[in-house]
């Protein structure tokens, strides 16, 4: 059986949204993955950003001890199921500030 994978946004859900800075920690959404995590999920960073901001904010992220299976990138064993790396990020929750 496939572990659970939650895809997380980072601006607005992670930080609190101050892009391109890193606003202050949402702790209730960090306890929560850190919850699922220590339940055996599997975790993706999954945000717009890139280059030196994708950098800063995955650096933040480890300074809050928050570490991910993937950023920005399917878990290697979904890659190999359908073959490749698509666009869409696979997982069974997709946590964002966007959502309704």
């Amino acid at each position: 059986m496939m572990s659970k994978i939650i895809a997380i946004d980072f601006d607005g859900t992670l930080a609190e949204d101050n892009y391109p800075h890193i606003g202050e920690p949402i702790q209730a959404n960090i306890t929560r993955l850190k919850d699922e995590q220590a339940n055996g999920a599997k975790i993706i960073l999954w945000t717009c950003r890139r280059d030196c901001a994708l950098e800063n904010a995955v650096k933040w992220c480890a300074e809050h001890n928050i570490h991910f299976d993937a950023v920005n990138e399917n878990l290697p064993e979904i890659i190999e199921r359908f073959g490749g790396d698509t666009r869409k990020i696979y997982a069974d929750v997709y946590i964002d500030d966007k959502n309704d």
